[in-house]
């Protein structure tokens, strides 16, 4: 029987179950991760806007976001150098021991944060193999803004690696040999023909690892030291807060990180879409 002119079919989907998936998406993310979140903002809410102002403005915790924030960003910028360096030597080149590094790279994934933090203590401490060495030359790693730093490098390396290495691998060699034949350095190939296949999924990388670090806590805990106004980081300045009693003081806290760490997932899915244009 032929169809009526100006009807319409509906749109036939690939798989089926299509709206009860979808409520049943709607409904886990509600749980797990909606209503956690609503939770910590109306408690906010309790304080007036004075005492949010003071909750998240004193000196300790303004040192607190100085030392998290800038910690984080010169990790993020490290990562984001020997992340590149490391997904480069594992595509482009091969050698004994690759899968072994290559699996290596997923460690601070696997590894407990606290086991983390631990370990790095045991080497970087002024008694440790590492720490032990380098005393002697006034040089201290652990329990200052230093240790923080390396602890933040460690747990953010896999981000940069595992988001630019795929790219590296599905980049096009011809590009670069026609760049070659052209007369084209190897700067001027990796300048003007890699960095800018690359460029987006190394900004992900960065970014990613950035908003990572801001809310660590147990790799640097240990490493830190947890001086007021020197090595505390934010989350502990949360922690302390809770064990006063302080649960609004608390809540004020983690909401300022939570919008940054908000914003910079909004910045992480544009560079996303940008890397796929």
């Amino acid at each position: 029987m032929p169809i009526a002119s100006g009807a319409r079919r509906a749109p036939k989907r690939v798989l089926p179950g299509f709206k009860l998936t979808l409520g049943f998406t709607l409904f886990y993310l509600s749980i797990i991760v909606l209503i956690p979140l609503s939770a910590l903002v109306f408690k906010t809410f309790t304080l007036t806007w004075e005492q949010f102002v003071f909750a998240v403005s004193s000196p300790r915790v303004m040192a607190a976001y100085r030392l998290t924030f800038g910690a984080s960003f010169v990790a993020a910028v490290v990562n984001a150098f020997f992340g590149l360096l490391i997904a480069w030597v594992l595509v482009r080149y091969t050698f004994p021991g690759k899968k072994l590094i290559d699996a290596l790279v997923d460690l601070p994934f696997a590894l407990p944060t606290a086991v983390a933090g631990i370990s790095l203590t045991a080497l970087l401490a002024s008694n440790g193999w590492i720490g032990s060495l380098l005393e002697p030359h006034g040089i201290q790693l652990a329990f200052n803004r230093n240790g923080v730093v390396i602890a933040l490098i460690f747990i953010g390396l896999p981000f940069v690696v595992r988001t630019v290495q795929p790219v590296l691998e599905d980049a096009e060699k011809e590009l670069e040999e026609a760049a070659t034949c052209l007369g084209a350095t190897r700067w001027q190939t990796f300048r003007y023909v890699i960095f800018p296949t690359v460029a987006p999924a190394l900004l992900t990388g960065f970014a990613m690892a950035f908003a990572r670090a801001i809310g660590e806590y147990g790799s640097v805990i240990f490493i830190a030291g947890n001086m007021p106004m020197v090595s505390e980081i934010t989350p502990l300045i949360i922690i302390g807060k809770l064990e006063q009693y302080d649960y609004a003081g608390a809540t004020a806290v983690a909401v300022v990180l939570l919008v940054i760490s908000f914003a910079l997932l909004l910045v992480i899915n544009a560079l996303q879409a940008w890397q796929r244009k």
